[in-house]
């Protein structure tokens, strides 16, 4: 289980990576990948499954390589994976315009089988995520209902053992079809 301190510490950490990346690869675009798990526990075997599918995806979309799991991923470290209790992390630098790679990751997030469990953040030069809407998208929706996440996040509409529930669906629908 994870603390309330752990997890702002895992939040600055991200933070401090995503500046040192973008300072390292100036004129590059960032994009930043974690795994949606609700509550203290934020690696599990759901997560890892989830963390495995949105690199695999977010490879293809970006046109990165192919993915070789005895060796590990070989890209010239263009991709980091943090495999961490807080939870999984993963970034990647890209030569695409800021927009353009907004636009395929809410592309995975929407289309992918598990991509509501997907959180891409494509981070400009100010290490200020890029929201949706500047691509036209609409917000992220429940994993539970159709509204927007937001609202039954912050209304705490639906309760952990709905939300596990569905997770626990996703993960074994997708399990299933691979």
């Amino acid at each position: 289980m994870v603390t309330l301190n752990e997890l702002l510490a895992s939040r600055d950490s991200r933070h401090a990576m995503q500046q040192k990346l973008l300072a390292e690869h100036s004129g590059k675009t960032l994009v930043c990948l974690t795994v949606v798990m609700p509550g203290s526990v934020k690696r599990n075997q759901q997560s890892l499954i989830v963390a495995h599918a949105a690199v695999e995806q977010m490879i293809e979309s970006y046109e990165l390589g192919v993915r070789n799991d005895e060796l590990g991923i070989r890209f010239g470290g263009r991709l980091i994976e943090r495999d961490l209790e807080t939870g999984y992390e993963a970034y990647l630098i890209t030569d695409l315009p800021l927009l353009e790679a907004k636009r395929i990751a809410v592309q995975i997030e929407d289309t992918h089988p598990l991509g509501r469990l997907f959180d891409i953040d494509i981070i400009d030069k100010d290490g200020v995520p890029v929201s949706r809407d500047r691509v036209g998208s609409s917000p992220r929706r429940c994993l539970v209902c159709d509204r927007e996440a937001r609202y039954c996040m912050r209304m705490r509409w639906h309760t952990q053992e709905e939300i596990w529930e569905r997770i626990n669906a996703m993960v074994d629908e997708y399990q299933a079809n691979i």
